[in-house]
């Protein structure tokens, strides 16, 4: 299982997903480029004092993350407001990565196009969405608990 933040604009909601990574054993994947500077120091300044204990991983831009993965074999896992089916009513699988867009705008239509499942959060209608760390907490926790990964030493 992995998480994946495409273009990420807002550095404490990036902040607060690699301590969600970091706590729960699972490697984060940036897809730049981000609406702000990504490097240790960036995110030392930030208060990011788990850095230590998250594996991540850049890629420099959406095909050079999308062919890795596909080289990888990795099921790419969406989360949209544009989706039609639950987070709950998706399999998980170990192979999955938990991607979640741009905060200020989402994914572009080839980043739609290249999921092998898009999926939303279910909420109360005219309510734009639910913050981008929330969201990845609670479909994480899901994935997790449905492939077993919970199971930290």
């Amino acid at each position: 299982m992995r998480i994946a933040l495409y273009e990420p604009d807002i550095p404490q909601n990036t902040g607060t997903i690699l301590r969600l990574a970091a706590c729960l054993g699972v490697e984060a994947h940036i897809i730049e480029p981000a609406g702000f500077p990504i490097s240790d120091r960036a995110f030392r300044r930030a208060g990011m004092d788990y850095l230590d204990q998250v594996s991540i991983v850049r890629h420099t831009g959406w095909t050079r993350f999308d062919e890795w993965r596909r080289a990888e074999n990795l099921r790419l896992v969406v989360f949209s407001t544009h989706a039609t089916v639950s987070y709950l009513d998706h399999r998980y699988g170990a192979a999955d990565i938990l991607l979640f867009g741009r905060e200020s705008s989402g994914f572009p239509e080839p980043v739609h196009q290249a999921a092998d499942a898009r999926l939303l959060i279910p909420m109360r209608k005219g309510l734009r969405s639910i913050n981008v760390a929330m969201a990845a907490a609670m479909a994480l926790g899901e994935a997790l608990r449905q492939t077993n990964g919970f199971a930290h030493e």
